[in-house]
């Protein structure tokens, strides 16, 4: 399954300690495909730099090149569907670029998705994918992709 992982839902994933850390160890151990961009992965350096710091952003970066899972795609056409704030528009081309099945957000400006037809990009919150996660963790046979 490929997802697209909004900044601050990776940011929230990342702590040793976070509730939410189920989600970067499935991204780490396999068990999702994640889907970034270079406009995406330069956003999650830059971001951990300034929220953690620059050593924590060159291990995350340097991760993601090298997990099997962590799918680089190249996004050669700007849907522009998000008018409220186009910095977010790189996830959900990303999204559509590779077929993600869909954007893990918070981000409230991604809601006018629910209502464009096409292309379809479905977006889910942080709790109800870890709800996810947690389930297929804890189910018949574990993980499955």
């Amino acid at each position: 399954m490929r997802i697209v992982l909004d900044t601050n839902i990776l940011l929230m994933s990342i702590p040793s300690k976070s509730r939410f850390r189920p989600i970067f160890d499935s991204i780490t151990r396999g068990h999702f495909d994640l889907v970034v961009s270079n406009e995406i992965l330069s956003e999650y350096i830059e971001v951990i730099e300034n929220k953690a710091s620059p050593v924590v952003a060159a291990n995350i970066a340097s991760l993601f090149t090298n997990l099997g899972n962590v799918i680089k795609v190249d996004v050669y056409y700007k849907w522009n569907l998000i008018e409220d704030d186009f910095d977010d528009n790189k996830f959900v081309d990303c999204a559509v670029a590779s077929n993600a099945r869909f954007i893990v957000t918070e981000d409230r400006h991604f809601r006018i998705l629910k209502r464009v037809n096409f292309p379809k990009v479905d977006t889910i919150g942080i709790e109800d994918f870890l709800n996810f996660v947690n389930e297929l963790r804890s189910g018949p046979g574990g993980i499955h992709r």
